[in-house]
């Protein structure tokens, strides 16, 4: 099962193994298994057991470095060359881990797989000021701003983005959110126009605002 062949790969993130992730990667990939099915059921559910350890009692930041850096690597190898769209742009997209949250793996997997789908991203980085990110969306008016969140503090400046477009002018922009603290919430509940599951259902909202912007939509 597809399942079951993931678990070299998981472990090896969790254990902040760089080299061993990769290894694991490129085996899946020769058994032609998709980019996407890697992201989804390895490396996302690698981040989920992260996302677990990340409590007072367990949290190590040693160990979620590591995992990082082996998150990054694998992000490379399955996407090389990441750092211009793959093709004529889409569209431009903002991210950020808003302030008071350090952690942007989840981000930075986003962002990468929007950049290899021919996406331009402006990536507002972690600890992210509102202020800092409404300015951002302001210069690059873009289809969409992303908001990455793994510890809940953050909910209460996440609801405030959509009303914060609004009075500089720029209710046009989508709002869309993930990450642990934000996906098991609504749009509803943190004043959003759409909640990802994972990086790839990201990916699938902005597709769809940009057919509707190529399209002439709203």
């Amino acid at each position: 099962m597809l399942d079951a062949r993931m678990q070299g790969l998981i472990q090896a993130i969790v254990q902040g193994d760089s080299k061993e992730a990769v290894r694991h990667a490129q085996n899946l990939k020769t058994c032609g298994i998709t980019a996407q099915e890697i992201v989804v059921s390895g490396v996302e559910a690698a981040m989920s057991t992260l996302d677990e350890k990340c409590t007072l009692e367990q949290f190590n930041l040693l160990e979620i470095m590591l995992a990082g850096r082996a998150v990054t690597e694998v992000m490379k190898f399955l996407y090389p060359g990441d750092s211009a769209p793959a093709g004529p742009v889409k569209g431009t997209v903002v991210l950020a881990t808003l302030e008071g949250d350090v952690h942007d793996l989840g981000k930075n997997i986003v962002k990468t797989i929007l950049t290899a789908s021919s996406y331009r991203v402006v990536d507002c980085g972690k600890d992210c000021s509102l202020r800092r990110l409404i300015a951002a969306t302001e210069k690059e008016a873009p289809l969409a701003v992303g908001i990455s969140g793994l510890i809940t503090p953050v909910i209460p400046l996440v609801r405030q983005v959509k009303d914060l477009l609004v009075v500089h002018g720029l209710d046009g922009v989508r709002v869309f959110a993930g990450g642990a603290a934000l996906k098991q919430s609504s749009p509803q509940g943190l004043n959003v126009d759409f909640v990802a599951e994972s990086a790839f259902d990201g990916l699938h909202y902005v597709n769809q605002l940009a057919g509707h912007s190529a399209a002439g939509g709203p």
